[in-house]
């Protein structure tokens, strides 16, 4: 049997060794707050999301808690933006979501960035990522089922 000093050590090795894996993306010199699924190698050439149409309709069907009755979907085309002092691909997109109680809570605004063609985050706060984006309507999104 272990001993109680012996359990805190294995305890606090295991605590250490999760905080370690965890990072916080605005905490990896990016600059913007957001999730992050891609490895950012720092390339400053980035390779123009060819299928962002595609990629943002599956990550949005899992990001929304009711991907259904979505309202006034706008997107603008990838775009080259500075963010966290890197040249990235950003698109911005505009979206009414249905709540969870049926209703809507208004029109959204995200930016989303391209890291070697594929979605890396989508950051809710915008400020100047998405200033002048030419919005075109984006039926697909309207269209999402659960």
């Amino acid at each position: 049997m272990l001993g109680a000093s012996t359990k805190f050590v294995a305890i606090a090795v295991l605590a250490a060794s999760l905080a370690a894996c965890m990072t916080d993306s605005g905490d990896q010199g990016r600059g913007q707050g957001g999730l992050v699924y891609t490895d950012d190698r720092g390339v400053a050439d980035q390779p123009f999301p060819a299928d962002y149409r595609t990629q943002v309709l599956a990550f949005l069907r899992t990001y929304l808690n009711n991907p259904a009755g979505i309202r006034d979907a706008e997107m603008a085309e990838p775009v080259q933006r500075t963010v966290g002092g890197r040249r990235r691909y950003v698109n911005c997109l505009r979206y009414n979501a249905r709540e969870i109680d049926g209703s809507y809570r208004g029109v959204a605004q995200r930016a989303i960035v391209y890291v070697d063609a594929r979605l890396d985050r989508m950051i809710e706060k915008t400020d100047d990522l998405c200033a002048g984006a030419v919005y075109a309507p984006f039926p697909e999104l309207e269209k999402l089922t659960r």
